[in-house]
């Protein structure tokens, strides 16, 4: 792990936050390598969850036909909208403070995290430690709206992109004249004020988050669940992650949010995991119709039987009220009305980002120039996800050579192609320098280019080579990427 962080930096992918002035824990800033990748994360989401949907084809495993729409909705939301769905009173973890080094950390984290007095001990390990009791710490970052800063104008910034889209359900409905079933795609910064965080980016205090709500009929609600958990685990397969580095996991009944009629979890096995241990990278949550209904009546909990209904104070008044809207959906073909069910689909972009890179870290053993057996750091990213989908280069610096290599380069470039262009050092060190960021062709103009019209392809991951006219390079190069 330390050798992909070190990468990360010295090729442009993740910095430190302000790391200038010592860095800000549990913040991260994307480089120009990092950004493209990143993008291309969320991209490629978009359009397979999105844009590229055919709502008149009924997929591979799907109940029936359906409507895929994107929402942006506000970082800020009304505060009432947070007490409702259960996040102002429950979304805590718990906290311990210890008296030796005046460390703060998650109770859950102890066993893992090293004690800043002994690096080779763990919190609660060192002679005379002595940790307080465990306490509630809520994890959503407070903010103010307006000038008087009273407690009146406290705000939060979300800690999920999911509400945003409950509250503007009736909104999608009407104007877009979806019909059930459909879902409501969102890409967007959340915010958890995480105690202790850590692990490079995956788990961080600001993130990102690729998510679904997928809305349906409720007696068709645990099919779509099935549908969803394993479209979106071979999703991951899809894009290069190997199977025995990736698990799809049920939650056991202890583990269920307090919405949640049934979660699994997309795992992987980060490196800076202990064996056969798993990091997540997705869940997919059925959560009935919990979340309408709380913003229709007010805040619901599971009562002793397991149903859901209105939380109520010790004088029996609502603990939080609703917005009191009719968030229901009237079926106009069978005249029935009734609330949704939800399946969520909640992606972490900055996770999946970083468990691409872990997947793609590889060495090898190539010879250079004069043959000799060099050690080759190479990022095998999915062409899809690549933040630089090809490289042109001119063989020398002469002979019409670099103005070619540039025509190619714009042709390329009004394709829409990220393209970089290198002529600076021996041929062999092009191709080392692509390689270790991910590129997966490289395109060299040589003296036979003037001659035959021809250039030389390489392959980032076969290393083979092979001519190709000049004319057919933007097409050759986008049927590559398809695949």
């Amino acid at each position: 792990m330390d050798k992909i962080v070190a990468l990360c930096k010295r090729r442009g992918f993740i910095f430190q936050n302000s790391e200038i002035y010592g860095g800000q824990n549990g913040f991260w800033d994307y480089g120009p390598l990092g950004t493209e990748l990143k993008r291309n994360v969320r991209d490629v989401w978009y359009r397979d969850m999105v844009s590229a949907h055919n709502e008149l084809l009924q997929p591979a495993g799907a109940p029936s036909t359906f409507q895929m729409v994107g929402l942006e909705s506000s970082i800020i939301m009304h505060p009432q909208v947070w007490k409702c769905s259960g996040h102002y009173d429950l979304f805590h973890d718990m906290m311990v403070d210890c008296h030796a080094c005046k460390g703060r950390f998650r109770q859950d984290h102890i066993p893992s995290t090293p004690c800043p007095q002994k690096p080779s001990k763990s919190v609660g390990e060192h002679t005379g430690c002595r940790l307080t009791e465990p306490r509630e710490f809520n994890l959503m970052m407070k903010t103010i709206i307006g000038a008087l800063g009273t407690d009146d104008d406290a705000a939060f910034l979300r800690p999920e992109t999911a509400q945003g889209i409950f509250v503007n359900f009736k909104n999608v409905v009407d104007s877009s004249r979806v019909k059930l079933p459909f879902g409501i795609c969102q890409v967007g910064k959340s915010f958890r004020n995480e105690i202790t965080p850590r692990n490079f980016t995956f788990r961080s205090r600001e993130f990102e988050q690729m998510e679904i709500e997928f809305f349906c009929h409720p007696s068709q609600s645990r099919e779509w669940y099935t549908y969803w958990r394993d479209r979106r685990y071979n999703w991951y397969l899809n894009l290069g992650i190997t199977k025995d580095r990736l698990i799809l996991r049920d939650h056991h009944q202890d583990e269920l949010a307090h919405y949640s009629v049934g979660t699994a979890d997309i795992e992987y096995a980060f490196p800076f995991l202990d064996a056969g241990e798993y990091g997540e990278l997705e869940g997919i949550a059925h959560r009935g119709d919990f979340d309408l209904r709380s913003h229709m009546e007010g805040k619901l909990a599971k009562n002793a039987a397991g149903q859901l209904e209105l939380e109520r104070t010790a004088d029996g008044q609502p603990k939080h009220r609703g917005s009191g809207k009719d968030l229901t959906y009237f079926d106009d073909q069978t005249r029935e009305r009734f609330t949704p069910h939800v399946i969520e689909p909640s992606a972490g972009a900055d996770r999946g980002t970083l468990a691409f890179i872990c997947e793609a870290y590889h060495e090898d053993q190539q010879p250079d120039e004069n043959g000799t057996m060099q050690e080759r750091v190479v990022m095998r990213f999915h062409p899809r996800l690549a933040p630089v989908k090809v490289a042109v280069f001119p063989l020398i610096k002469k002979d019409g050579m670099p103005e070619k290599a540039m025509e190619i380069y714009g042709q390329l470039k009004a394709a829409g192609l990220s393209v970089q262009y290198d002529q600076q050092a021996a041929i062999g060190r092009r191709y080392r320098r692509q390689d270790e960021i991910g590129t997966p062709y490289c395109l060299t103009i040589d003296g036979d280019t003037a001659k035959d019209g021809c250039v030389t392809i390489r392959d980032r991951d076969t290393l083979q080579q092979e001519r190709i006219p000049v004319t057919r390079i933007v097409d050759e190069i986008l049927t590559r990427l398809k695949g």
